[in-house]
């Protein structure tokens, strides 16, 4: 009988033991599941993306920093006199800038504003033309070119005459090329009273100009 019931506490403990040691590697082996599961999703789901307003901003080019002729916005006004009474300011006028308003004052002051547009660009076509100098006073004061020139030197401007401010609006306007002249890309003109026969394409007649190219 002792025998037997030492038999029967062998087996208990054995089976005890069996399941104790079933359920521990159970356990582990689903722990070590459950971690490489989980390793696996940390590996394949990317954090989302966090956006912050934040301006960005891009350096511009040397060259479009600094305003050169014919790069003006699109013409806004809604005509050319519009355009002229919007500038208002003519004192503190750059000296290239000067060269080319007394260039359109003494050349077509008293035209209408198209006319003193197309002689000022004229001036501004052929500083950019590579044929003559290349800045307005250069164009301006090149030998026997312009009638008005004495000695190099322009006579005296009654600069606060209502002329003169629209020389300085209209040379404004045909720097920036902010309106088209009625014969753009003019590279020469004569007065139209004269007939010097030039072998060039005539554009057509401004006022008191005649036009080529």
């Amino acid at each position: 009988m002792s025998k037997l019931l030492d038999k029967a506490s062998a087996i208990s403990v054995a089976a005890t033991f069996s399941v104790a040691l079933f359920s521990a590697n159970g356990s582990g082996a689903a722990a070590q599941a459950t971690s490489q599961v989980a390793a696996q999703v940390a590996k394949t789901v990317e954090p989302a993306p966090v956006f912050v307003a934040q301006p960005v901003v891009q350096p511009l080019s040397e060259a479009a920093q600094i305003a050169q002729p014919d790069e003006a916005a699109p013409e806004s006004a809604a005509t050319l006199a519009d355009m002229v009474a919007s500038q208002s300011d003519v004192e503190d006028l750059p000296g290239d800038l000067k060269c080319l308003a007394g260039a359109i004052y003494f050349e077509a002051k008293g035209e209408s504003l198209a006319g003193q547009l197309a002689v000022g660009r004229v001036v501004v076509n052929r500083s950019k033309s590579g044929r003559f100098p290349d800045s307005y006073c250069g164009v301006v004061y090149q030998p026997s070119q312009f009638s008005f020139v004495r000695g190099k030197a322009m006579p005296p401007i009654n600069t606060r005459s209502t002329d003169w401010r629209e020389a300085v609006a209209i040379a404004r306007i045909a720097h920036a090329g902010s309106w088209h002249s009625p014969v753009e890309g003019a590279l020469f003109f004569h007065a139209a009273h004269v007939s010097p026969r030039w072998r060039l394409t005539r554009m057509a007649r401004v006022d008191g100009h005649v036009f080529y190219r």
